[in-house]
């Protein structure tokens, strides 16, 4: 039986937002790149979370933890609670070539990138103090995670918290080695924890958009394309073949609205001039009464979640 984690991870709002504007806009280079850059790290750490889900004994798993210590705010890809110690996980998806010289990561066309050990170092010692001002002493175990099979580090250092892909297996048979057993004493600390987390806002470092310039129109839950019919309750992708229910794809454009544009309400209106392919007004009335909260009557009805 694997281990659920305390807090578990949700694609990141930002990357949906960059996901619907890379569908409904021209990107920008740079845009498209940092787009392309959230979508691996997000991929790296999913596969992380299965490689968690070998774990055994009693352990507590936080993801996605934003703090701030020292008005410096800090963010965890994962945190895993033992019964002695806490590892503190880095988890980078970094794919092809790269070498390590005079303590920098370099591609090996000669680019320097950003040090992921010494994001690690200014993670451990963040959390390290955050944990001793409520109380926790627990010593902490950092790694740096390499998750994909096609990452190569030449001249790779020995002394170094450093995973990779190929070490993977024995890592985890390591650490399933060691027993743990926890008590209400860490479930406090969590507790603690998860309290002072924090939300950060998606809409830092977004394209500039608006809602008049953006392409309407239903996409594909899978492959993203425009090319969809409604047939009956059903809507098809004639690009992947994916078919989803009309009610699905009505709520996914909810959540499209909702994300892009937060200060609009949620009218059958705009809901139909999002979506377009869906001609009856009606019908998405339906829909978002069943799923959402009515606010109003008549003319002047809108859906709250």
């Amino acid at each position: 039986m694997s281990i659920l984690p305390i807090k578990p991870r949700f694609e990141p709002e930002k990357l949906k937002i960059y996901r619907f504007l890379n569908s409904r806009m021209s990107l920008t280079e740079k845009e498209t790149r940092y787009y392309h850059n959230l979508v691996k790290g997000y991929e790296g750490e999913v596969m992380f979370d299965r490689l968690m889900e070998n774990l055994l004994e009693e352990r507590l798993i936080i993801n996605d933890l934003l703090l701030e210590q020292n008005n410096t705010t800090f963010q965890s890809d994962s945190i895993i609670f033992s019964q002695d110690i806490i590892n503190l996980f880095e988890v980078k998806n970094y794919e092809g070539n790269f070498k390590y010289e005079s303590g920098k990561f370099y591609t090996l066309s000669g680019n320097d990138i950003k040090n992921p050990l010494h994001q690690l170092e200014r993670n451990e010692t963040l959390l390290c103090q955050f944990l001793q001002s409520i109380g926790c002493y627990l010593p902490i175990e950092p790694h740096l995670i390499f998750m994909n099979p096609n990452f190569t580090l030449y001249q790779a250092p020995i002394n170094k918290p450093i995973i990779y892909p190929t070490q993977l297996v024995q890592f985890m048979e390591k650490f399933n080695m060691k027993r743990s057993k926890l008590t209400n004493k860490h479930s406090k600390i969590t507790d603690v924890i998860l309290s002072a987390h924090l939300i950060e806002s998606p809409y830092k470092m977004l394209p500039s958009y608006n809602y008049n310039l953006l392409k309407k129109g239903l996409t594909c839950a899978l492959c993203h394309s425009f090319s969809i019919s409604v047939g009956g309750s059903r809507v098809l992708c004639y690009k992947c073949g994916h078919n989803e229910s009309v009610e699905s794809a009505v709520m996914r454009c909810v959540e499209e609205i909702r994300l892009l544009f937060p200060d609009i309400k949620i009218t059958a209106n705009v809901v139909q001039d999002w979506c377009r392919v869906i001609e009856c007004k009606r019908r998405i009335s339906r829909i978002l009464s069943k799923n959402l909260t009515v606010i109003g009557y008549g003319k002047w009805t809108y859906y709250e979640l």
